[in-house]
C-alpha cells in the first residue's frame, strides 16, 4: 500500500511538472525556438511538435495516476476486510476464553 501511495506522489509531481511545461508552452509565440534535450545535446524541436510531446505525457502519466489510486482503493478495501476478520477472531477468541474459565 505503502509503495503505490509514494509512487503516486511521484507521478503527481511528475504531473504538476509537466502541467506547468505545457503552460509555459502556451504562453510562447509561434514562432519560438524550442529545444529539447536528448542526453547532453539539445536539439531544436518544432513549438506545435513540442506541445503535441508534453500533453501525450500528462495524458500518460494522469492514467498511470489513475491506475494507482484504483490500486489503493483496492488495497485499502483489503485491508479493512482483513482487519474486521482479525477484530471478529479476537471477539471469538476472548468469548471462548471466558467459556474456558467458567467451566473451571
Amino acid at each position: 500500500l505503502q509503495k503505490h501511495i509514494s509512487q503516486r506522489q511521484q507521478l503527481e509531481g511528475q504531473l504538476t511538472e509537466n502541467t506547468l511545461v505545457k503552460e509555459e508552452l502556451d504562453r510562447l509565440e509561434k514562432d519560438a525556438s524550442v529545444y529539447k534535450m536528448i542526453g547532453p545535446v539539445l536539439v531544436k524541436q518544432n513549438l506545435d511538435e513540442s506541445k503535441s510531446n508534453v500533453q501525450k505525457r500528462i495524458d500518460y502519466i494522469a492514467d498511470l495516476v489513475k491506475r494507482h489510486e484504483e490500486s489503493i482503493k483496492d488495497l485499502e478495501k483489503k485491508q479493512d476486510t482483513c482487519k474486521e476478520g482479525i477484530t471478529k477472531l479476537q471477539q471469538q477468541f476472548q468469548q471462548a476464553q471466558v467459556k474456558a474459565a467458567a467451566a473451571k
